[in-house]
């Protein structure tokens, strides 16, 4: 099958043509008809499998069709996304598929000039791509109304709920008419994304490609089992020395905190090997430049928390290492999509102390796969010595007293609490900052210099 077979307009089909795409992927197979009918779309499938290209592409035929013009502070589609990067990335698709529709694209995110935000909306556009928090922020200052819009989708719904934005999207979703056309993308169907699409689509199509929470097809999972204090030792082993077949060209490895991260990069600095870190803490020219230089291939190790594991969309990502296992086992397949995208293959390795050995057994069971188990290093003990040898003093103590804590667990069987990088801000403010999750910033201001809660539908995270 070809896109000129699906319907699209020859626009689309022409801007198809510059980027070399000429085979639909599944996803969008089955997907594009649904949305040139105007119907309502529930899409499962998961990450790098073309779903921007699903929604999007019929949406601009669907929006130049109606021959309208948007007007003042108003959009026409409205594409909300959990992270910056992917509404940054998703922005970019939508201008290469419209680059012969004459439609005004813009996006609005925190660590974005907000009054940049206002100019761009002053005059209204067609596509509007954007993160609850920072929408819910210009809203709310009257540079936005949202009373135009004909087509809403949500693209990782799943990840927008584990972001903590639900009451940011139902106070959206007040806002918009309800006569509308709903596209709903999720790469995991739990029971409270099923909850959440029944409120927001109308006798939608279902089209999916894999079973809910899938991992990818083409990634070969391995896990290997090692003390806390001692990750740092392997991670350095696997990045010298490579893991199974196939150059290690660039390299993901995910921490479950911010502070985590920062401290992966720092010791491997230390071993004179170079890697950025990419987290809600960093400002938005600081992700931008560490996605480039990995991108470009100037860096080849990135070092992300979860608030990346859906916006990054890089073709070369040969190796993903968990680090850290996820409390969240949904977490689990997105951070592995992250390689063997674009039809090439991908290694997955985790490492896994003893207390993240539930975590493993939650991801199997949700993912219905048992992880290869891999040995130590034979050189191991030594790199282990080599790296405490080398980290100060000061810095070591800290350590050994942290591992020294027992884990905080809820008692019995239950998971413990999620890390603070999942959390959501207990406000919007302005949205400058625009980090969507795990920071305290105003955790402990004195009562009388705390701010008054907005009124209505409480506050949104930032994104």
């Amino acid at each position: 099958m070809t896109f000129e077979q699906l319907g699209l307009s020859q626009s689309v089909l022409q801007a198809l043509s510059l980027k070399g795409y000429e085979t639909p992927s599944p996803i969008q197979q089955q997907a594009i008809p649904y949305v040139l009918e105007g119907r309502d779309l529930l899409g499962i499938a998961q990450t790098g499998t073309g779903k921007t290209a699903a929604f999007m592409l019929p949406s601009i035929d669907r929006l130049v069709a109606a021959d309208k013009r948007p007007q003042r502070r108003c959009c026409r589609m409205l594409v909300l996304a959990p992270t910056r990067e992917l509404a940054g990335q998703i922005a970019q698709s939508a201008q290469d598929y419209a680059r012969f529709a004459h439609l005004k694209i813009a996006t609005v995110f925190g660590g974005t000039s907000v009054n940049r935000n206002r100019q761009d909306l002053a005059r209204g556009v067609d596509i509007l791509i954007a993160t609850p928090g920072r929408l819910v922020d210009l809203t709310d200052q009257g540079a936005l109304d949202l009373g135009q819009v004909e087509v809403l989708v949500l693209d990782e719904a799943d990840q927008m709920l584990d972001l903590g934005f639900i009451h940011a999207l139902r106070q959206i979703v007040r806002m918009i008419p309800k006569q509308r056309q709903t596209l709903f993308f999720s790469a995991t169907m739990p029971k409270a994304i099923k909850d959440l699409a029944s409120q927001y689509l109308t006798d939608p199509a279902q089209v999916s490609v894999a079973p809910a929470a899938t991992t990818a097809e083409r990634v070969e999972q391995y896990v290997c089992f090692v003390n806390q204090a001692e990750k740092q030792a392997l991670l350095g082993i696997v990045l010298r020395d490579g893991f199974k077949a196939g150059e290690m060209d660039r390299v993901l490895v995910f921490t479950r905190t911010k502070h985590g991260a920062d401290r992966v990069v720092r010791k491997l600095a230390q071993g004179g090997m170079r890697a950025n870190a990419i987290h809600g803490n960093k400002s938005q020219p600081q992700r931008e430049r560490a996605l480039g230089e990995f991108r470009e291939g100037q860096v080849r190790v990135l070092v992300a928390t979860d608030i990346a594991a859906r916006g990054i969309d890089i073709t070369g990502v040969s190796h993903v290492i968990n680090f850290e296992l996820p409390n969240v086992p949904e977490q689990y397949v997105h951070r592995i999509g992250r390689t063997a995208r674009a039809g090439r293959e991908g290694v997955a390795i985790s490492f896994c102390a003893t207390d993240e050995r539930d975590y493993l057994r939650d991801i199997q069971k949700l993912t219905r796969v048992t992880l290869d188990k891999v040995e130590l290093p034979e050189n191991f003990r030594a790199e282990v010595e080599m790296v405490a040898a080398r980290t100060p003093q000061a810095e070591r103590a800290r350590e050994e007293e942290r591992d020294a804590r027992p884990p905080r667990q809820g008692g019995g069987n239950r998971r413990p609490r999620r890390t603070a990088e999942a959390k959501p801000r207990g406000g919007s403010g302005s949205g400058a900052s625009g980090r969507p999750a795990g920071n305290s910033g105003n955790a402990s201001r004195p009562g009388g210099n705390r701010r008054r809660r907005r009124s209505g539908g409480g506050s949104a995270p930032r994104a």
